[in-house]
Formats: structure tokens, C-alpha cells, sequence
């Protein structure tokens, strides 16, 4: 399994504190610690380290979730590249930029220097696998000046500062990386909080790092519990055993008192992918009549509860520039007769609803005259099948603007011949051309608009029915203020979150 493929999935919520700023105020006020300097936070995330805290797999969000790590850029709440440990960057011709870094600490006390980010970010790119952001890239870093990084990518890339705003990407000391290949973010991260103790799958434990660039964290520490179930999560806050539970499941979005309860729209799009190279879709005449067949309002209301809206388009409501861009989808063909077509609906069980949304989908397309036959597992067994294309149809949940926030990203990677992760198997020369195009362009607003026409291609082709857009629930307590609640999922907690 190609790790960097888990992370897209697996990895539910992060943490680039600098964005703080973007999706929370911060604001003063301990709540009686007992040290005078600020409570602790107790948290719980839903899933555990997956791959020994490595930045270039699952872990990548989880670290950035809690503080821990940040990149040169972060995203803001457009979508933009905002600064992060570089404060200003330019493009030098078509393949280098230069990054002018701020003043910062590692949290093993040794600088930020343009030499240790150099080489932070050339351990990522020679990772094997190699992190979803820089995935089919040649990108080599070097030091030019006391504060200057040169950044070089072997082909032209205009949005290089949106990639590097990556979780995968974060910037790291000398000292994480050893001999044996494996990278230790603990006490090499730059972030406002820093890992003191890791109980394995269980626990971990979190200082403030008190000489971070963007000020003394409020909160005196972080205790995280991984807790996988989503149950066990919404009961431990109801009960004030947490302060903050990531990721409630809609089931218990009830039993939350409302003042202890956010939904936060997401970029994170749920979908049926259909197969389109082989078996019964890749007639484009029975895509279309299964297309047909989905009443996407069914979910949002009944599987969801209200909790996500009806399927838009690859990119939903968090996306907040898309709606005015949207174009209607090209070339779709007609709707065919299903006869009875025997198919295989795939789904996992890591995110609890997504197996409620797959019954549901059979049942509308038996009514439209398929025969489905529906397979449930744990991603991790499903993945391999899912990319060799062995289910006539996948229910996948997908963060559109995770890896990279490039909007083009995910349908190069996603609906191109050559994407590396094509679970549609969809190989059409009008969407390839389409992207292509717009990841040419340069200016953001003009790319963006590229990127929806690509969109309409892709939509037009009905290997992807867009079924909702997710709405995700926190549990926050009563006494908590200053939680970040990111459309991107890669911020949680930061230096204003604080009880």
C-alpha cells in the first residue's frame, strides 16, 4: 500500500498553527491551572499514529492537528498560500522560487536556517513513497543567503507555494532524521506545541514550546487520546473527561448538549466513482443512468442528518470560490437501460457513515434496474482492489484541497490517465487536455476558473457523481474557547485555543 494514498483518507483533521488567525480568534484568560501559566488541553482524535509519526505518511495531519509541525507556507481561508516559517517568497523565471525565511527556533533549540529547511525538504523528496504534494516531481532546495531558500522544480510549477503548504512537507531539524531512514518529529518541530511522550496507539503528551515565532501558546500543554471510536469520543466529552473531541460521528451528534457541538462545512466531498474502463460502466450510457439514479438530497437528510450538503460538484460549499465558477458538465451521454446489469459497490468502514451511504446508493440503483452487489471492509484491505479497479463502483469520502490546496490537484491525480490515484479508471484525452491547461496557468483566479472547466469535463463524463459535502462535527466543552475550525481539516488547536 502506497502510504501517501492512506494519508489522503486516513488522515481526518490538522493543525497549521499560523492559521489560527484565519479560522479562530485567539484572546486571553487561563481557567485555574494550577501552575498560574495556562490549563492543559485534553483532546480526542480519532485516529492513532499509523506509521510511527512519520510527516510523509498518515501521521502527517495528526501532527499538524496538534500543533506540532508547520511548513513554509499554510493555507488561509481562501485557499491561498499565506506565510508560515517563510514570511515572503517570489518566482525567479519559470523554475525557482526564493523564500525569505523568518526568524524561528526548532524546538531542539538549534535555528531555522535556509540550510536545515534545504535539507528538511530534500529527505522528503527522496521519501519513498514520496509525499502526495510532491508526487511525480524533481524539486531540489538550497540555501541562498543568511535567510534566502532557493527552491528549483524540474518543470515549471506556478503554485509551488501552495504546495509547500503540505502537512507532509513540514520542516523538521538535523535531528530528526537518522541514520535508519525513519524521521522523528519529537523535539524537531518548530510548531507551538512540542511532543514530550508518545504511549504508543494509545496517548501521547504535548508541551508548549515556549520560544515559538508566533508567540507563548495559551494553553500550558496537550494531552491527546487516540480514541477510534466515534461513541466512546462523544461519551468522554459529554462526561468532561475531554475538552475537545475531533470528528464526532452524525449518530452522536445528539447527544451533545447544542453550546458543546460545531459543524464546520469541509472541503471533503463524498462520491460514487464508477469504473469506466472496464465492466458494466464503461458503457457511458449506464454511468449515466446511474448518475440518474442517485438522489443525492436522500443522503445529506437522511444519512447525514443534516450534517452535509447535497452533492454540487467535485469541489463544495467550503470551496467558497467554486459556486460562482461552475459551468454545466460536458459531453455527457444519454442515460441507458440497466437490464438487470449485475455490479460491485465497494465502500469502507473507517469513516461510519460512508457504509450507510453505500446501502442507500444500492438501493436506488436496484430500483433503477441494477443488480448490486455491496462489499464493506477496512480501507487498508480495500485500497489495492479499489486502484486496479477490480469494483464496478466505490463510495469514497475525498478531501478535495488536503495534499496540496491546488484545486487542480486532485483531478490530476484523480481522473487522468496517468493519476496515481484513479480509483474512476477513468482515461479520456478531453479531461486530460482540460487539465493540463489549467495546471499551466499561473494567476490563481484564472487557474481557478481553468480548474472548474476541467471540473465540467470530468463531471461530464460520469465516472463521478458527487453524493455530499461534508459537514464535520467537534465536540468542543463549554469552557473551551479559541478551537479552529478548518474547511481545510488540517488545523484543530493553536496558540489562542485555551479552557
Amino acid at each position: 500500500m502506497r502510504s501517501h494514498r492512506r494519508s489522503r483518507l486516513l488522515a481526518p483533521l490538522l493543525l497549521l498553527p499560523l492559521i489560527s488567525s484565519c479560522f479562530a480568534s485567539g484572546g486571553g484568560g487561563d481557567s485555574g491551572a494550577e501552575d498560574g501559566d495556562g490549563s492543559r488541553l485534553r483532546v480526542g482524535l480519532a485516529f492513532p499514529p499509523a506509521e510511527n509519526l512519520s510527516p510523509y505518511g498518515a501521521d502527517a495531519t495528526l501532527l499538524s492537528r496538534l500543533g506540532v509541525t508547520e511548513g513554509l507556507t499554510a493555507l488561509d481561508a481562501n485557499g491561498s498560500a499565506a506565510p508560515a516559517l517563510a514570511e515572503s517568497w517570489r518566482r525567479d523565471g519559470d523554475r525557482a522560487w526564493e523564500f525569505t525565511l523568518r526568524d524561528a527556533t526548532f524546538q531542539d533549540g538549534t535555528d531555522v536556517t535556509p540550510a536545515a529547511v534545504a535539507d528538511s525538504l530534500t529527505h522528503a523528496a527522496k521519501a519513498e513513497p514520496a509525499p502526495a504534494a510532491l508526487s511525480g516531481m524533481n524539486l531540489t532546495a538550497k540555501a541562498d543567503g543568511d535567510r534566502t531558500l532557493r527552491v528549483t522544480t524540474a518543470e515549471p510549477d506556478p503554485v509551488l507555494p501552495l504546495r509547500l503548504s503540505s502537512p507532509s512537507l513540514a520542516v523538521l531539524s538535523a535531528k530528526a532524521y537518522g541514520k535508519s531512514g525513519k524521521v522523528d518529529p519529537v523535539g524537531t518541530a518548530t510548531g507551538p506545541f512540542e511532543i514530550t511522550k508518545v504511549n504508543g496507539a494509545t496517548s501521547a503528551t504535548l508541551d508548549r514550546f515556549d520560544e515559538y515565532w508566533g508567540g507563548r501558546a495559551q494553553a500550558s500543554g496537550v494531552d491527546a487520546r487516540f480514541i477510534a471510536d466515534g461513541t466512546a469520543r462523544a461519551n468522554a466529552l459529554r462526561t468532561g473527561e475531554l475538552d475537545i473531541a475531533e470528528a464526532v460521528p452524525v449518530a452522536q451528534a445528539a447527544t451533545l448538549e447544542k453550546d458543546t457541538r460545531r459543524d464546520t462545512a469541509t472541503t471533503r466531498t463524498t462520491s460514487l466513482l464508477l469504473n469506466a474502463s472496464k465492466g458494466a460502466f464503461e458503457d457511458a450510457g449506464l454511468r449515466a443512468a446511474a448518475r440518474a439514479a442517485v438522489d443525492t438530497s436522500v443522503l445529506a437528510e437522511d444519512v447525514y442528518e443534516g450534517y452535509a450538503d447535497p452533492g454540487a460538484g467535485i469541489y463544495g460549499p467550503a470551496v467558497t470560490w467554486a459556486e460562482g465558477k461552475r459551468t454545466e458538465p460536458v459531453g455527457r451521454a444519454a442515460a441507458g437501460k440497466p437490464d438487470g446489469e449485475t455490479i460491485t459497490l465497494a465502500t469502507y468502514d473507517n469513516r461510519p457513515e460512508l457504509p450507510e451511504v453505500a446501502q442507500v446508493v444500492k438501493q436506488q440503483l436496484e430500483k433503477a434496474g441494477f443488480t448490486v452487489k455491496l462489499t464493506v471492509r477496512e480501507y487498508s484491505r480495500l485500497e489495492s482492489d479499489a486502484l486496479e479497479g477490480k469494483f464496478d463502483a466505490f463510495v469514497l469520502a475525498r478531501n478535495t484541497l488536503l495534499d496540496t490546496g491546488d484545486p487542480v490537484a486532485i483531478l490530476a491525480s484523480d481522473y487522468t490517465c496517468d493519476g496515481g490515484y484513479n480509483i474512476a479508471q477513468l482515461c479520456d484525452k478531453d479531461v486530460d487536455r482540460a487539465v493540463a491547461r489549467a495546471a499551466g496557468i499561473a494567476d490563481g483566479d484564472e487557474r481557478r476558473d481553468a480548474a472548474m472547466a476541467a471540473e465540467a469535463r470530468v463531471l461530464g463524463s460520469d465516472a463521478v457523481v458527487p453524493l455530499v459535502h461534508q459537514r464535520i462535527i467537534t465536540g468542543v466543552g463549554t469552557s473551551v474557547k479559541g478551537v479552529i475550525l478548518d474547511p481545510y481539516e488540517r488545523t484543530l488547536v493553536g496558540t489562542g485555543t485555551r479552557r
